[in-house]
């Protein structure tokens, strides 16, 4: 049901915002939807002794894995700074089967196309095989960098693409590293 419910939200929330971008029309409020692709690695603590921990012949935190990800939301400008709305899913490729989440994003703007941003919100996770489900707070940040920022804007032109680099934290029992391509409407 959590699911259904959240993609049901990122697709209310999504929809308009992509289809101002396909027309040329400015989005209310100077909008900025963006989606992307994103890989990583979900490393939970030794130590951790949470609901994910299941049995791995004694080792703990053995719900670690690989994750690639799609990411989907929409940034409002507010002077130099900006407020977001993020939804994640992630397919683990070993330990972790599912991933979902939504966030809330705040950050500034650096450089000519760069962002540095912190978020928080609620992650759902699914392990692979006999483990429970869960769903905890997870916060991270993140910045992303554009052509124009690295010297590519000759190169690339006005092309909304970001390399996105990311770190965030399963309720302090983990770190997730990710990194990906962001594209801007």
């Amino acid at each position: 049901m959590r699911k259904m419910l959240m993609i049901a939200s990122a697709a209310a929330l999504l929809a308009p915002a992509a289809a101002y971008a396909q027309d040329g029309s400015s989005l209310p409020l100077g909008m900025e939807p963006y989606i992307g692709l994103m890989a990583g690695y979900h490393d939970f603590d030794s130590d951790n002794r949470g609901p994910l921990t299941r049995n791995c012949n004694g080792a703990s935190g053995c719900v670690d894995g690989a994750v690639i990800e799609a990411v989907g939301g929409v940034n409002v400008p507010v002077g130099p700074v900006f407020v977001g709305v993020e939804g994640n899913w992630a397919r683990g490729f070993s330990g972790i089967d599912w991933e979902y989440g939504v966030y809330g994003r705040f950050g500034a703007r650096a450089g000519k196309s760069g962002l540095i941003y912190v978020k928080g919100g609620r992650q759902w996770i699914d392990p692979d095989g006999p483990g429970n489900k869960d769903d905890d707070w997870s916060y991270g940040m993140g910045v992303e960098v554009g052509p124009q920022d690295i010297g590519l804007g000759g190169l690339t032109r006005a092309s909304g693409v970001r390399l996105r680099l990311e770190a965030s934290t399963y309720d302090f029992q983990s770190i997730r590293p990710t990194a990906g391509i962001i594209y801007h409407f």
